[in-house]
């Protein structure tokens, strides 16, 4: 049985500590009044070259939902009044305060949005890393598939992580709209609402007593299947047949009916209800396809990890291969959906859902297509060739960029919603992936230390101990 190591504990812990410091520091200083954002945004505008006069943008915010209101057609009027040596209309004037004060006062809102975003962004991509595990786990199990058994406690233990994730995550979003202002989700602000038809339309589904519910009803669901599916397959261990076995092969193959259901309200629940106004059909998909490739990663990095440590040497080069050729299926999977969903909305051209990209290619435009490269096109040349996906620095170098290419991935699906043109990366982001990476890290090597690593009764271990691709 594998035990977890004293330095890897550590580690977990002072990535905890960090982190924690780090998020407690962001919430310190994410509140700032109003009459410092003025004079922030009067020195980003100086900055910018004051020359000319700024048009009167004021993107009047309830709670995140955002209305351009361009007034500077007085600017002419004003001017020349000026140059004639006649007073300014004090009507404008106070038109022009009114507008600035609006645009400080949202711009202060989504600078106390930014913590509670980057803690909801990194929370929510550990927890997918976990459930895209768990599915791929199921499918594994499904499939009756004979190569995979040596690896199925690395799934296990990824898979503990799930429920804790998952309620952390629950907690952050229902947080921000109860002792929070609001900071991630406008449809929890009942000013909002109140002005809103189209929320208002929606308000039977989108109200947090029936998202707390829905929440706990997929938690409680998945849990279940992870808990029922790693008792049979411990028990599998010490059995002389196979009814464990055939026990979890028919739980997943339910399972994976409820899951594809569950997963895509999810993604509509916890990531695109973020923008309320918008919809898309392909969304519960496009979040699968980046569940799923992270998933197989953190499978793949956390798999030679232990066998490094000498821990699961049975473990070839072969299912190093075949764990590879995951990352790059599901890599171009991810890519398919992402330009589908893209395609579609540009050329429809509807204004109600093209706004979703134009706010990220003016905004979000080097993360937007960075992730791109990332998530596509370097595992693209990367893993393609078969003999790369043999080599393990390889698969961990291009592990590596494909977990920060969906890391960013999420990041675009939130941000511009809560934080609009307010966001960077800094300590309240990387600390509040210190925080979760080390939770992460010791729950699944924790995980990882309750049973031995290989499922020795699995009725496909010796095809698996024998495989060769």
């Amino acid at each position: 049985m594998y035990t977890i190591s004293g330095r890897l504990r550590t580690v977990a812990f002072v990535l905890m500590i960090l982190g924690l410091i780090g998020v407690v520091y962001g919430f310190m200083t994410s509140h700032k009044s109003l009459d410092e954002v003025k004079d922030m945004l009067a020195a980003e505008h100086a900055g910018h070259g004051g020359g000319h006069e700024v048009d009167t943008e004021a993107h009047v915010v309830a709670g995140g939902v955002e209305e351009a209101h361009t007034d500077n057609s007085h600017d002419t009027n004003t001017t020349s009044a000026l140059e004639e040596g006649h007073e300014a209309n004090p009507a404008h004037e106070q038109a022009d305060a009114h507008s600035g004060d609006k645009h400080a006062e949202h711009v202060q809102h989504q600078l106390a949005n930014r913590p509670w975003s980057a803690i909801y962004v990194a929370a929510l991509f550990f927890f997918t890393i976990a459930l895209g595990a768990l599915a791929f786990y199921a499918v594994q199990y499904a499939a009756q598939s004979g190569w995979s058994p040596l690896l199925f406690r690395v799934m296990e233990g990824i898979t503990a992580y799930m429920l804790p994730g998952g309620l952390i995550v629950l907690a952050i979003a229902i947080l921000s709209g109860t002792v929070g202002h609001y900071n991630i989700f406008v449809w929890m602000d009942p000013d909002v609402v109140a002005h809103d038809k189209l929320i208002q339309g929606k308000s039977s589904y989108l109200n947090i007593g029936w998202f707390a519910v829905r929440g706990l009803i997929f938690l409680g669901g998945w849990f279940l299947y992870r808990q029922f599916s790693r008792k049979f397959s411990i028990a599998q261990d010490l059995a002389d047949d196979n009814k464990n076995f055939k026990k979890t092969f028919r739980i997943s193959a339910g399972f994976l009916v409820f899951f594809l259901y569950t997963e895509s309200m999810v993604s509509w629940d916890w990531i695109m209800s973020v923008d309320p106004h918008w919809f898309s059909t392909l969304f519960g998909w496009y979040v699968l396809a980046g569940m799923m490739v992270s998933g197989i990663t953190v499978i793949a990095m956390v798999s030679m990890f232990l066998k490094t440590k000498g821990l699961l040497p049975l473990v070839n080069d072969s299912h190093m291969h075949d764990l590879a050729k995951f990352m790059f299926g599901f890599s171009i999977f991810w890519a398919y959906l992402w330009f589908s969903q893209f395609m579609l909305i540009w050329y429809s051209n509807i204004p109600e859902e093209v706004t979703y990209f134009v706010t990220r290619f003016q905004d979000y435009q080097f993360l937007f297509l960075g992730m791109v490269v990332l998530n596509f096109v370097f595992p693209l040349l990367i893993l393609m060739n078969s003999d790369f996906k043999r080599i393990p620095w390889f698969i961990m170098m291009a592990g590596t960029v494909i977990l920060t290419g969906h890391y960013i991935d999420l990041f675009n699906m939130i941000m511009p919603a809560t934080v609009g043109d307010q966001w960077f990366i800094g300590v309240p982001e990387i600390s509040s992936l210190l925080l979760f990476g080390g939770v992460f890290l010791l729950i699944v090597f924790t995980a990882l230390t309750k049973a031995p690593l290989m499922a020795k009764r699995n009725p496909f271990i010796k095809e698996s101990e024998h495989f060769h691709y």
